[in-house]
């Protein structure tokens, strides 16, 4: 997949077949509109381009926006590789950018940069300076400058109305059999590992603290989660806590991973942790030692469910 990080940067001899949004989650309903881009391009005669924005226009245009991501720019990069799209443009999304009118829009980007043959939406889009302009306006640009227009129908998207939205609420409810469900894979958090105070080794369950350096990534509700990574090779399952380990008045949320039947040296490795089924909620015990009861009998439940995985 070539990746060009501006609409200036991108070159092709090739008409394209387009598909563009923010994509956050790269989800199910997404990945029903990029099937349908890779399969335009007839026998690679066209290719394939994927138009989205970072940052997330929300935290342009809404000011105090605190919306969180399902991806970082990095997991979105490395979701769409895996769907076999040729060409992928992040443009750096500003408020310039968003003066754009939609005939500005079609005729500067769309058919003179991109040279459009055929754009694949989905049925809700809408673009333009304000976002006034829709899929009726879309086809009339499209006859007027020579490319056709594809509208995916909600009903064709599962017969659900699959958002990045309802998969956000999923995440901080602590839903993860929705959240993944939505997602069509189980979601993930990628960061790098560094010490923290070492406390869990103490009790049996040395762990390896999470640190993410996106502050925009969405970390779900905090509680016990059982998780997988691929560390060297190999797949090593464990349970993860994210909060604010309340029995040692910690004072500062953190992500620890406690893996199972694995020891080896993970400091500054960068890591990405997929995240299966959530056992609890973060609880405050009295003493280590009752953390340390309750952590054998998390383990015991999160072998047993990844048993009858």
């Amino acid at each position: 997949m070539k990746i060009f990080h501006s609409i200036n940067d991108f070159s092709s001899t090739k008409k394209t077949i387009l598909t563009l949004g923010t994509f956050d989650g790269v989800h199910i309903g997404h990945k029903k509109i990029l099937k349908k881009l890779t399969e335009n391009t007839d026998n690679q005669k066209y290719g394939s381009l994927v138009l989205t924005f970072f940052p997330h226009p929300r935290m342009v245009l809404q000011e105090h926006s605190d919306i969180k991501l399902l991806n970082t720019i990095t997991e979105k990069i490395e979701l769409l590789e895996k769907i076999g799209i040729e060409n992928l443009v992040i443009h750096p999304f500003d408020e310039e950018f968003s003066r754009l009118t939609a005939e500005e829009f079609v005729s500067n980007i769309l058919v003179d940069r991109f040279h459009i043959k055929k754009i694949i939406i989905g049925h809700d889009h809408r673009f333009g300076r304000n976002r006034t302009a829709n899929i009726d306006d879309l086809i009339a640009y499209g006859k007027e400058y020579g490319f056709e227009v594809e509208q995916i129908s909600v009903q064709e998207i599962n017969d659900i109305s699959v958002s990045s939205t309802k998969i956000r609420h999923a995440l901080l409810e602590g839903d993860m059999a929705l959240a993944n469900e939505y997602l069509g894979y189980n979601y993930f958090l990628t960061g790098s590992i560094v010490k923290g105070k070492q406390l869990g080794r103490t009790i049996g369950f040395p762990t390896a603290n999470l640190k993410i350096d996106e502050n925009y990534k969405l970390i779900p509700q905090n509680g016990v989660y059982i998780v997988k990574s691929i560390i060297d090779e190999q797949i090593v399952f464990g349970m993860m806590n994210i909060g604010f380990n309340p029995t040692v008045d910690g004072q500062k949320q953190s992500i620890e991973i406690y893996y199972f039947d694995f020891s080896a040296d993970l400091y500054n490795q960068k890591i990405s942790v997929s995240v299966l089924h959530r056992l609890r909620s973060e609880q405050k015990f009295d003493s280590l030692e009752f953390l340390k009861a309750q952590l054998q009998k998390d383990k015991k439940e999160a072998l047993g469910y990844l048993n009858k995985l």
